[in-house]
């Protein structure tokens, strides 16, 4: 990050809270959102907020900036925001411990608002059996987008495909027809994630919960699906080229947009870049989950409010939380950042072809799973990435290799 850039970020910090608590109801968000869709999105959000009277100051520590201005530094400082974008659990007991928990079980249950988002996602509001966290925005991570012109002129229908087996035997055919099947992403961030997305759809949500969970059970290490999720995950390593060696993700979701290559299997935040390249879900591109999947992996990007404030203030931050999960606001940020509303009652006309896509497929409260990184041990969750990203980095690692670092590594780690 360039030193204006954070020059900048500090200065309007410091603006912030300089009208931190000269208005009551003048509440301070931070997040990390900072590209065209992300602001429009927030832009629905802040509307809503100050339909109901109160004001919004950003505290907006983008993502790529590598600024060390981060949400734990600002509470420690003495600085809190009010509202603050955070999935990571021990972030929640943390600000809990510090007596600035904000509890809201009692204002779902009011509000009738559990029994409407799909299981995954309530799973991932509650931290210890308290929920804290307000969702804003699911994504599964591993949908299948592929360029229906590709498609049609190769002779393939993804659609059709029930199993990875299938998917894979078409691969000959598009090659023939002049494009590459696949584009991916040689970064330790797309290859984590794809692996997580594997062991979902190959090896299923028990062993999937079992290495990824909060308790971690080493001998799901041993099941012949995991084995078979990185044997899979060998044979998307096979179709990196040179030139897939850490390219960004949104690069190569370019290679898909621009008919380079049939699909990608990636985050459906992929919808963003196909938007805002002016494509139509269900006519330019289509989106399927994993051909064959027993489950799917749900990442939910949530709010967290500060507790142990004024009680004006505590009414400003629970009119912030009615806004974010009114239905019709939801579908009105989704169709803004290229997401899909976390209520399975958003308007349904609002919908485009992917979200009611992924609205269907989390109907099955028994095909989803949490991504990891509400759930595991972060040391855990980095060693597993550091294996897979050597192992389709290097042909010469068999996955009995990848599996017996992975078991050293649980021994060190949590044995």
């Amino acid at each position: 990050m360039s030193t204006k850039r954070l020059a900048g970020i500090v200065a309007g910090f410091m603006l912030s809270t300089a009208s931190f608590g000269a208005m009551a109801t003048d509440l301070v968000i931070y997040h990390s959102w900072s590209a065209p869709p992300e602001i429009a999105a927030l832009n629905v959000i802040k509307a809503g907020l100050e339909a109901k009277g109160h004001t919004w100051t950003d505290i907006a520590i983008p993502h790529d900036t590598g600024s060390n201005v981060n949400l734990m530094s600002l509470i420690t400082g003495g600085q809190p925001p009010h509202v603050f974008m955070e999935s990571n659990p021990g972030v929640y007991r943390d600000i809990a411990g510090m007596g600035l928990g904000f509890p809201l079980t009692q204002w779902f249950e009011d509000n009738a608002i559990v029994d409407k988002l799909p299981a995954a996602v309530a799973a991932s509001i509650s931290v210890d059996g308290e929920i804290v966290k307000v969702p804003q925005a699911l994504h599964i991570d591993g949908m299948l987008y592929y360029n229906m012109e590709v498609a049609k002129a190769a002779g393939v229908d993804p659609a059709a495909w029930d199993s990875m087996d299938a998917m894979f035997a078409d691969f000959q055919k598009i090659r023939d027809a002049g494009y590459a099947p696949l584009a991916v992403g040689s970064q330790p961030f797309q290859v984590g994630y794809l692996t997580h997305a594997l062991v979902a759809a190959v090896a299923g949500p028990e062993v999937y919960r079992k290495i990824y969970g909060e308790e971690v059970d080493p001998t799901a290490l041993d099941d012949p699906g995991f084995a078979k999720a990185l044997e899979t995950l060998r044979l998307f390593a096979n179709e990196a080229g040179p030139e897939a060696q850490n390219r960004p993700w949104n690069e190569t979701t370019n290679e898909v947009i621009t008919g380079k290559a049939l699909m990608q299997i990636h985050g459906d935040w992929m919808k963003g870049e196909w938007l805002g390249a002016k494509k139509v879900a269900g006519t330019d591109f289509g989106c399927i989950e994993i051909p064959g999947a027993q489950a799917v992996v749900v990442t939910v990007d949530a709010w967290g409010l500060l507790g142990g404030t004024a009680d004006d203030v505590k009414t400003a931050e629970l009119d912030f939380a009615s806004v974010v999960l009114d239905p019709a606001e939801q579908a009105k940020f989704a169709a803004a950042k290229g997401s899909t509303p976390v209520r399975l009652d958003a308007p349904a006309e609002s919908l485009d072809a992917c979200s009611t896509e992924v609205l269907r497929i989390l109907e099955d409260p028994a095909q989803q799973v949490q991504n990891p990184h509400n759930t595991a041990d972060a040391d855990w969750q980095d060693s597993i990435w550091n294996v897979v990203f050597n192992f389709w980095s290097d042909p010469n690692m068999s996955v009995e290799d990848a599996i017996a670092e992975m078991k050293d590594n649980y021994d060190t780690i949590l044995g």
